[in-house]
Parts: structure tokens; C-alpha cells; sequence
């Protein structure tokens, strides 16, 4: 079973920017799609992007043009380029893939204020 790290986290302020990293311990290059999830205090796990084999993405509404999707599979590691960050976008962020199918790693905390 391929095991997920992520790292990049911190704290921010708003309008600023961070790059999250997601190192799997096995090989993702089968994987279909993988992507990034967060959690924020007292609310369910959401979607946030995901990205295919080929490299096609998705956003959800709440960070599209804001956050970038990439992957690197000679790495297998996944990132997440995060600007113009804004305090509802605290959480703590996990990837997986796409539908998340692997155990859920640790996660990232994420906290955007000033």
C-alpha cells in the first residue's frame, strides 16, 4: 500500500502564498488521477483539486484560479502551489487520490492570518 507525506504547511498571512508537497512511498505513475483534500475545524474533509496521469486538472470553485495543481512522477510527488491565500482557506490539507482510496496520511496544517 502506498503510504502519502505531506508537508509544506505554516502560517500565512492573507493575500500570501505557500506550496504543499505530497511524497508518496510507492510509485503513483498508475495511479489515474491523484488530489488534494483539506479539512477545516469542525467540518467535513472536501475536495479541493485533483490531477490526472495526463496531467488535466480540476478545481473546486472556492480556490480556482487561486491554487495549482502538479505532479511529478519520477518523484512521485504531488504539489499544491497555494496565492492569494484568505483566512477561510485554514485547514489541514491531505492528498490522496482521486477518489481518495489510500489511508489518509497526516496532512499539513494550513493557517491564513494576520
Amino acid at each position: 500500500q502506498v503510504q502519502l507525506v505531506e508537508s509544506g504547511g505554516g502560517l500565512v498571512q492573507p493575500g500570501g502564498s505557500l506550496r504543499l508537497s505530497c511524497a508518496a512511498s510507492g510509485s503513483i505513475r498508475s495511479t489515474n488521477a491523484m488530489g488534494w483534500y483539506r479539512q477545516a475545524p469542525g467540518k467535513q474533509r472536501e475536495w479541493v483539486a485533483y490531477i490526472t496521469s495526463g496531467g488535466r486538472t480540476n478545481y473546486a470553485d472556492s480556490v480556482k484560479g487561486r491554487f495549482t495543481i502538479s505532479r511529478d512522477n519520477a518523484k512521485n510527488t504531488v504539489y499544491l502551489q497555494m496565492a492569494s491565500l484568505k483566512p477561510e482557506d485554514t485547514a489541514v490539507y491531505y492528498c490522496n487520490t482521486y477518489l481518495p482510496r489510500l489511508d489518509w496520511g497526516q496532512g499539513t496544517q494550513v493557517t491564513v492570518s494576520s
